[in-house]
């Protein structure tokens, strides 16, 4: 019993801490700190320096840098207006006009940002002005660009998957070729929605002007360089050409090469690129640590076999369980933020999940899925304030508009469990 009230303690210290606004990498560590002192006594603290050793000497985490590098020159250079004009030619006669440019934008582009919220901000940067110009319907915009921004953790490159599999220690390419056709079939069903509302209700997006001559040639010239760039890092990985990191870093190069072909932007784009992708890197990493820091001071209390025996004595049907976990995350989606979530979570969970036989490169794409709606949830979803900051419509106006997307969400965890394969049938043809 004194093992469970030393966890309880770590886990509500860590907890208020993040809610008071105490960074994730502080909140989690010294929650783990103070869990390995209340149980093993000061000497234990002898311990973390070999924790933090082996918690940044990890394969799955030397990607992550580079893949934040070629978000960051994509971003500084703004080729994202040229690759938004050229989606909007593309699939100008889908029924909702820019707004599926919204979603199809967010799509690609997370392909090669791999975050939410530079796929948010990057294409709601330039859609948001337009259709406000144009008189769309601004809680639509806002919510297609909120939930479209959450493809940027489903459609590999991923950095939620990288720390995904970080803890668990899964293969990043696996996870990549798992996350893929999930990612298009959930574009799909959001582009479907706003197809449905908008010939249902025209007045919620204009028609497009007359096509100019050559439409069809200047989109293809404007998106070539992202697909290009999508396509060299997803096919190099999924072939076995090259591994994830590998593949980041040929990215990266690329990126600052079309960058500096198409926009021409100043060294200073370049250099506050690099200095924030080692601020973000530096960043998640630390939550690493800290998150290894928690994950050790509980496996010494052994509250982790105690809780895997107990929950697996409850004879719960796997698919009850799964209902629990998922409600369970839904609710944490509200309080903490995606990366929070996994850091303190997964650890705990793997036994019991191992426990119920559960294919955790599934169960990954389904966590990640459950996080994207974390990010577009109240009152932490990071999305709907970035939309918002953007936008100036008011919050309320933002949550009106993303609010259908959470059912869309759902309809599609039903389908995932339903239907597996759909992330289990790439990853076993590797």
């Amino acid at each position: 019993m004194y093992e469970v009230f030393t966890v309880s303690i770590g886990l509500i210290v860590s907890i208020a801490l993040l809610l008071g606004g105490i960074q994730i990498a502080v909140a989690v560590g010294l929650g783990g700190i103070l869990t390995l002192v209340l149980n093993e006594g000061t000497n234990s603290l002898n311990a973390i320096s070999f924790i933090v050793w082996g918690s940044v000497n990890n394969a799955s985490l030397s990607s992550l840098p580079l893949f934040i590098l070629m978000a960051e020159f994509m971003l500084r250079s703004g080729i994202s207006d040229s690759y938004y004009t050229g989606m909007s030619k593309l699939i100008r006669n889908v029924p909702g006009g820019l707004l599926q440019t919204n979603i199809a934008s967010c799509a690609l582009f997370a392909a090669i940002s791999g975050s939410s919220v530079a796929t948010a901000a990057a294409i709601g940067g330039v859609a948001i002005p337009r259709q406000r110009a144009d008189g769309y319907d601004l809680a639509m915009t806002c919510g297609s660009i909120s939930a479209g921004g959450t493809l940027g953790i489903l459609i590999p490159p991923s950095i939620v998957m990288i720390i995904y599999a970080t803890f668990s220690e899964l293969s990043v390419a696996r996870l990549f070729a798992a996350g893929l056709i999930p990612g298009l079939v959930l574009t799909a069903m959001f582009m479907l929605y706003i197809a449905a509302r908008c010939i249902l209700d025209p007045s919620l997006a204009p028609k497009m002007p007359p096509a100019e001559r050559g439409w069809l040639w200047a989109g293809i010239v404007n998106v070539a360089p992202m697909v290009g760039l999508m396509l060299v890092i997803l096919g190099s990985i999924f072939l076995g050409i090259a591994t994830p990191t590998e593949a980041a870093g040929v990215g990266a190069f690329l990126a600052a090469v079309i960058a500096w072909t198409i926009r021409r932007p100043p060294l200073r784009a370049f250099g506050q690129a690099l200095l924030n992708t080692v601020l973000i890197s530096a960043s998640i990493i630390f939550i690493v640590i800290g998150a290894f820091i928690f994950n050790y001071a509980v496996q010494t209390t052994g509250i982790t076999r105690e809780l895997t025996n107990w929950v697996v004595s409850l004879d719960l049907n796997v698919y009850v369980f799964l209902g629990f976990m998922l409600l369970f995350y839904v609710v944490l989606g509200c309080l903490v933020d995606s990366i929070g979530m996994i850091v303190m979570t997964v650890p705990l969970l793997l036994p019991i999940l191992m426990a119920y036989k559960i294919d955790l490169i599934w169960f990954g794409v389904i966590l990640v899925v459950v996080v994207e709606l974390g990010q577009i949830t109240p009152p932490v979803g990071i999305n709907l304030y970035i939309v918002d900051q953007m936008s100036k419509a008011g919050i309320a106006t933002v949550i009106r508009g993303v609010t259908p997307y959470f059912a869309i969400i759902g309809l599609f965890l039903l389908l995932l469990v339903l239907f597996p394969g759909m992330a289990t049938w790439l990853p076993s043809t590797m």
